[in-house]
């Protein structure tokens, strides 16, 4: 079965380390037969910051840039997400993506006398491609990897992607060309797998 495959660029800066890993998989995934599209968030022309919330149900008008990134999400049955952890978290352009697009009515649905949504992006399934330059072992024991409980439960999970699956790849500044090039190897595999 042919699967469609969103990649979603969350670094700012196109000639970085997440770019790479998004054309490994890309490469992998190709090779088994998806179709695969790739979006950058640097190029989106959107205001990051969402204004007032959800006041009265109401939210900011979506850009033409954001509104042809919901159509991609719906096209995609599988999203691949690469971004930098700076400070503990994706930069402040990925997070504003994010806040801007998983609105009610596109990403979930609130019902009277529901304590919990009507996921509506339920049936899709997502990879999250971290770099950082913290070592793993730190990221994993000392700050428990709590990001991604806050993106597999709080974010994706919400509005229904399942699985939500995560690969780290770190202590980028300390890494040689052979970690790196092995890193490239393992993502192009899970492309393959479309996982």
């Amino acid at each position: 079965m042919e699967k469609n495959i969103l990649l979603i660029l969350g670094h700012p800066s196109e000639n970085s380390y997440c770019k790479a890993l998004l054309d490994a998989y890309q490469s992998g995934a190709e090779s088994a037969g998806a179709n695969c599209k790739t979006m950058y968030i640097s190029r989106l022309n959107f205001d990051v910051n969402l204004s007032g919330g959800y006041k009265n149900g109401e939210v900011m008008q979506l850009e033409e840039d954001l509104i042809n990134s919901q159509m991609l999400i719906q096209w995609a049955d599988h999203v691949v997400l690469a971004y930098p952890n700076w400070w503990g978290f994706m930069p402040a352009i990925t997070k504003g993506f994010i806040d801007r697009i998983f609105l009610p009515g596109f990403a979930f649905k609130n019902h009277s006398g529901k304590n919990f949504p009507e996921k509506l992006l339920r049936g899709k399934s997502m990879r999250i491609l971290v770099t950082m330059d913290t070592p793993t072992w730190w990221f994993y024991i000392i700050y428990r990897a709590s990001q991604y409980q806050i993106l597999k439960d709080i974010i994706f999970g919400y509005v229904g992607f399942d699985p939500v699956r995560f690969s780290t790849f770190g202590f980028i500044r300390k890494s040689t060309d052979k970690h790196r090039k092995n890193w490239l190897r393992k993502v192009q595999e899970l492309g393959k797998q479309f996982r």
